[in-house]
């Protein structure tokens, strides 16, 4: 998909055909700030990079700010990167405007490019991503036309995940557009960085608080520890579960009937995405300044048509921190 006004998710979208190149001039070297690699999603992504860095013949260099928290440490990795002679800086940030202050001096020397999680678009010349606003409400409108307005009022707990990021924000508006007219109540919102331990604690308070909830929603480690926790205390059959984005534990939980949705964002592909534009940038070529996969819900009635090789890397992937040239 790509936006007629590059960097507004709000203006009218279309599908393209992209075509990445088929191999790099020279051997570029990117440097590339992660949030994290907590997780299967960073992973997916990292996958995606690593391949197409790969296949392009150039070198990539990866750090990780460790969490969301970590603003104040993916400063310093990402200007670390522009002081090491890199021909150009990928960012998924931890904030969405807390990096501007940083990128914009560096986007003078070198191109700064965003993949992912949504960025300020001071200085920043491409983002791959999707508008993860679009998520939220593709998940909300999914429960509002299970409990439409005048049926019985339906509790849910809401676990968007790290408060003060974009990506958050903008799926948090989303979702709660779409319940708005609707029968779904949020009795309790609890924020967290997408860690496994920290979003197992906020299940465990979500149920001992709010016991006669119907539904918890949010990130898919928070969806990921529901599972065991609720077949551990019983309540399949009362509590159901639902992710924002898909990692390959939701997509299990997917297909076993544990968890009855989720939005999937194609993160291998975005990853892919987001090298193919920083050379085309270094190499003068046409370039779309804003793009990113089609989003899909996932459910019970389309789980098994999904690209995996667009969704995950593989069992035997490892995380990569340096692909060399050829």
């Amino acid at each position: 998909m790509v936006w007629q006004q590059p960097f507004n998710y709000e203006s009218p979208s279309k599908a393209i055909v992209y075509q990445p190149i088929s191999h790099a001039s020279k051997p570029w070297r990117l440097c590339i700030a992660y949030p994290h690699l907590k997780d299967a999603y960073w992973l997916n992504v990292n996958y995606g990079m690593v391949e197409e860095a790969r296949r392009l013949g150039i070198e990539i260099q990866i750090v990780d700010a460790g969490g969301y928290p970590n603003i104040k440490r993916q400063i310093e990795q990402i200007e670390a990167c522009a002081d090491q002679g890199n021909d150009a800086l990928i960012i998924g940030p931890v904030s969405y405007d807390g990096l501007t202050a940083t990128v914009e001096p560096i986007a003078e020397k070198i191109p700064v490019l965003a993949t992912v999680n949504d960025i300020a678009s001071q200085g920043i010349s491409a983002k791959s991503g999707v508008s993860w606003s679009q998520m939220g409400y593709m998940l909300g409108q999914h429960l509002a036309n299970k409990h439409p307005r005048g049926s019985k009022k339906t509790k849910i707990a809401w676990l968007p995940g790290p408060e003060g990021s974009g990506w958050v924000y903008f799926n948090d508006a989303g979702f709660k557009s779409a319940i708005a007219d609707s029968a779904i109540e949020i009795v309790v919102t609890k924020w967290g960085d997408t860690g496994k331990e920290i979003q197992r604690t906020l299940v465990q308070e979500v149920i001992e608080e709010q016991p006669d909830i119907t539904y918890i929603v949010g990130n898919a480690l928070m969806a990921e520890a529901a599972i065991s926790i609720i077949r551990e205390k019983k309540l399949n059959d009362r509590i159901k579960i639902l992710s924002t984005y898909l990692t390959p534990g939701v997509f299990r939980g997917i297909r076993r009937n544990r968890i009855i949705a989720s939005v999937t964002d194609s993160p291998v592909l975005q990853g892919r995405l987001s090298i193919d534009q920083a050379v085309r940038i270094l190499e003068n070529k046409p370039y779309q300044k804003h793009v990113g996969p089609s989003v899909v819900l996932l459910d019970q009635r389309n789980v098994n048509s999904v690209s995996l090789e667009q969704e995950f890397a593989p069992p035997s992937f490892h995380a990569t921190f340096r692909v060399q040239s050829n």
